[in-house]
């Protein structure tokens, strides 16, 4: 038993019960603090932090926390759940990501925490090549991933297709990790930083610049005339053939895997110069014609019809020509009595013209009298008609 005394050595009852009272408060207050106070775990984006609170539910505690929340954060319990000592709260804070995606560049929304959990959401392959490591975190905005999916390709190059699987971002990469290298005139079938696509096919084609080749070809020669005195009007006479020269052409070939794609000229030289052609040109004048000597009177034949005479041409005549003393037939026959040219010039034709055709009536009823004082009318096929 506890014993208070006064001063003057009494006991007093009512002092000792007021002092209990405020023992027995503080004791209860105590142990209600205590009960209050807990220790929850927050977890905002894969940083952990030990947050003591007197909350007792998540939205209280991410307030306490001071985490400003927006509607597309997601938070796991939910706001409205209870926590405990030792509650575990996630947050997961919405981000903006800037991504490409095979060569095409977009911004998706995420909740993820890191690059691993935006692929897999993605739901690309895990064999994709990403540009930041996947354990590394995302900001909620002004982060940047590239990514490049597998895919099958087709490389030629050299004589061989080769088939393959790559993550690479363009064309340059592949033939880079193929060990195909690209000389400075070399041409591909895509430009070095276009994008890989599923199924392309990568030609590597070699190009050669450094062959030439000739060509050799013909230079006409030219014709010179030159005016003769010793040749008549209208006579030519070649007085030295001519020859024709070489052109050897220089051209720079363009090989494309070995074969001729294009040629350029770079240099042209005559090998051989072309040689004239030489014609005298006759400019002396014809002599005047010599009248033929009048042919002696023809023995007096007796024909079918008797003496030839006009009449009698005229019958035979219409009958070759029909009537016709300028004919030419076009098959060595002319004029009426359908001449040929030995016949007529052998007879002595040739003092009036050239032909039958171009003399008159009278020259050619001459001359088939002549003929007819030779072979009577045996040279005409028409002398049934005389």
């Amino acid at each position: 038993m506890i014993k208070f005394f006064t001063t003057d050595g009494k006991f007093s009852f009512l002092k000792v019960g007021a002092q209990l009272l405020v023992v027995a408060a503080l004791v209860v207050g105590v142990v209600a603090f205590v009960g209050n106070n807990k220790t929850v775990t927050l977890n905002v984006d894969g940083k952990v932090s030990s947050i003591q609170t007197f909350g007792g539910t998540v939205d209280e505690v991410v307030k306490a926390a001071k985490v400003e929340l927006k509607d597309a954060d997601r938070v796991s319990p939910a706001l409205d759940a209870r926590v405990d000592n030792g509650s575990v709260v996630n947050i997961n804070l919405a981000k903006a990501v800037s991504i490409e995606l095979d060569g095409a560049r977009k911004t998706v929304n995420t909740t993820a925490p890191d690059v691993a959990g935006l692929v897999s959401e993605l739901g690309v392959a895990s064999s994709s090549q990403v540009s930041q490591p996947k354990e590394a975190a995302l900001e909620v905005t002004g982060s940047f991933v590239s990514i490049s999916t597998p895919k099958t390709i087709s490389v030629v190059a050299d004589g061989k297709s080769t088939s393959t699987t790559t993550t690479a971002a363009d064309v340059a990469t592949v033939l880079k990790d193929a060990g195909i290298a690209v000389g400075a005139n070399d041409r591909l079938s895509q430009p070095g930083n276009a994008p890989i696509i599923q199924d392309m096919v990568i030609k590597v084609s070699r190009v050669d610049t450094s062959k030439t080749a000739e060509a050799t070809e013909e230079v006409p020669f030219d014709s010179v005339k030159t005016e003769s005195a010793d040749l008549f009007k209208g006579e030519e006479k070649v007085t030295q053939e001519g020859v024709a020269g070489s052109l050897v052409k220089t051209f720079k070939l363009v090989l494309v895997d070995g074969r001729e794609a294009s040629r350029t000229l770079v240099s042209s030289n005559v090998a051989t110069p072309p040689v004239a052609e030489k014609i005298s040109v006759g400019t002396k004048a014809r002599p005047a014609a010599t009248p033929a000597p009048a042919a002696a009177a023809a023995p007096v034949a007796s024909g079918p019809t008797g003496a030839p005479n006009e009449a009698m041409w005229d019958r035979i005549a219409q009958c070759e020509s029909g009537g016709n003393w300028a004919i030419n037939s076009g098959n060595g026959y002319y004029g009426g009595l359908q001449f040929s040219g030995p016949t007529w010039l052998a007879n002595g034709g040739g003092a009036y013209a050239p032909t039958a055709n171009l003399a008159t009536k009278a020259q050619q009823i001459e001359i088939a009298n002549r003929l007819y004082a030779k072979n009577g009318l045996s040279d005409w096929g028409c002398a049934h008609a005389a």
